[in-house]
């Protein structure tokens, strides 16, 4: 038995997590290479190896012939018979060929289609383990900086953090410990290539996921989430339990499971609201912490008018329109924020029109993904500016 080959197939299968099967042959390969290397041709050559033993039988199939033109293919009748007693002339006999024949050149090229082999498997393997993670939340050491993206070492392999999917707030130091979302695994010559993200609204989910046990087993479901990377997240939830309230279950006691995930965000800030089937109320929810006076959502364009306190207007818009374009992009509607003066002011004003009904909503429904550009910024740009015209000219009376 070969001990030292078995030895050293099973730590590469340990280490590595190659299989010894895959190994085997690319052992029988190579020497099948290195007859070829060293006479020309390996037509006929056949190499078994037992898979318990490891012990190797190599030989070549020739055919018994009167003339011998082809040594590599063919034996004389004479040569033959003292293989096999009972071979004639149109047999096929087995001739044994000892490896320890084979030239320098032909060894070492042997050896080279073994190392090959286990490269290529090294890399497929590392390739699938990643391909697997595709899409989901890993942890992932910094190594260094490369001009202005990053290398994150996931352990087996190293991810490429680029430039456009970084927080522009975040600055890491080598050695720092980060989870980071896999956007893309690649499969190269040189190995897997891995790109992964800090930026994908998905990190976030998936960050709660691993946090929070109810979304785990599918009691609190999210719904919909609209991300600005580094500065807010809002997030939609909604429970399959009565017994269980969605948003005080990401939440947590004292706020710890989502305290957590903003610490691993490194500060943003994220808003959890209920989803209602409603869009009047999902609107309302959405533009928290702002109070709404009326909603009047239009489900077939996507649409939605919205009536604040006067005082509230800047709550709701939010800094440089944010929370409106948070909530825009978490409903999937347009949303046209109006104090209740501008509502007042403006042409064809009914009051009655803001006011949605449940039951014309529960008929209708409406279409619950939602889209990237929901929000324009003209409306709630333009309140802006008229309330701060009203201030001025308040202040200069």
């Amino acid at each position: 038995m070969n001990k030292e080959l078995m030895e050293a197939l099973e730590i590469l299968e340990r280490e590595k997590e190659i299989s010894k099967d895959t190994l085997f042959e690319a052992i029988e390969n190579s020497l099948i290479t290195a007859y070829r290397n060293h006479y020309g041709k390996a037509d006929n050559v056949k190499v078994e190896i037992d898979r318990e033993t490891c012990d190797y039988y190599c030989y070549a199939e020739k055919e018994v012939v009167e003339e011998v033109e082809d040594p590599v293919m063919q034996i004389s009748p004479e040569d033959a018979q003292e293989i096999d007693p009972a071979a004639k002339v149109g047999d096929i006999v087995r001739v044994e060929i000892r490896s320890k024949e084979f030239g320098r050149i032909a060894t070492q090229n042997a050896k080279s289609v073994i190392l090959q082999k286990i490269r290529e498997e090294e890399r497929s393997v590392i390739y699938n383990q990643y391909f697997e993670k595709e899409k989901d939340v890993v942890t992932g050491i910094v190594q260094r900086y490369m001009g202005k993206n990053i290398s994150i070492n996931l352990g087996k392999a190293d991810a490429i953090l680029n430039e456009n999917e970084q927080v522009k707030t975040e600055h890491f130091r080598p050695t720092e410990r980060i989870k980071v979302y896999i956007l893309e695994v690649r499969n190269t010559p040189k190995g897997p290539r891995i790109l992964v993200s800090r930026t994908h609204p998905e990190l976030v989910k998936r960050l709660f996921e691993s946090e929070v046990t109810e979304i785990k087993d599918g009691t609190v479901e999210i719904m919909s989430i609209a991300r600005e990377a580094g500065s807010r997240t809002k997030l939609a939830v909604r429970s399959n339990n009565p017994n269980v309230d969605a948003v005080g279950a990401c939440v947590g006691i004292n706020g710890a499971r989502v305290n957590s995930i903003v610490d691993e965000l490194c500060g943003e800030k994220i808003d959890i609201v209920n989803w209602d089937e409603n869009p009047g109320n999902l609107i309302q929810n959405a533009l928290s912490p702002a109070k709404i006076v009326a909603v009047f959502a239009d489900p077939d364009e996507k649409t939605a008018k919205v009536v604040v306190p006067d005082y509230q207007l800047s709550l709701a818009i939010g800094k440089e329109g944010q929370n409106a374009r948070l909530a825009a992009r978490l409903t999937g509607y347009k949303i046209d924020i109006k104090s209740e003066t501008q509502a007042k002011d403006a042409p064809g004003f009914r009051y009655e029109d803001y006011v949605y009904d449940d039951e014309e909503y529960d008929e209708e429904g409406y279409d619950e993904e939602y889209g990237e550009e929901a929000y324009t910024e003209e409306s709630s740009d333009e309140a802006y500016e008229q309330e701060e015209a009203v201030e001025e000219d308040g202040a200069e009376a």
